[in-house]
């Protein structure tokens, strides 16, 4: 018997489309498009600019898709 924790190995979630957390980047107001494109240039970019009113958005980074969640106590989690 061990007494070691066993180690658990997630794969990231293929089930969902980007667009399935977010809503296309088509439907985002004027002024959010224009605050996206100007914190880019500073490197600093709201949540709400990035959530787009969603809970959650799925990120491709690299090959691989992160979740970014807001939650209830608002907090931000990042998530592979």
């Amino acid at each position: 018997m061990s007494l070691r924790n066993p180690v658990l190995q997630l794969k990231p979630r293929t089930d969902r489309s980007l667009t399935a957390v977010a809503p296309p980047v088509a439907s985002v107001a004027p002024a959010a498009a224009a605050a996206v494109v100007a914190a880019a240039q500073t490197g600093l970019v709201e949540s709400a600019a990035l959530l787009r009113g969603a809970r959650e958005v799925l990120i491709r980074h690299g090959g691989e898709v992160y979740r970014l969640r807001h939650t209830r106590n608002d907090k931000l989690i990042l998530t592979k």
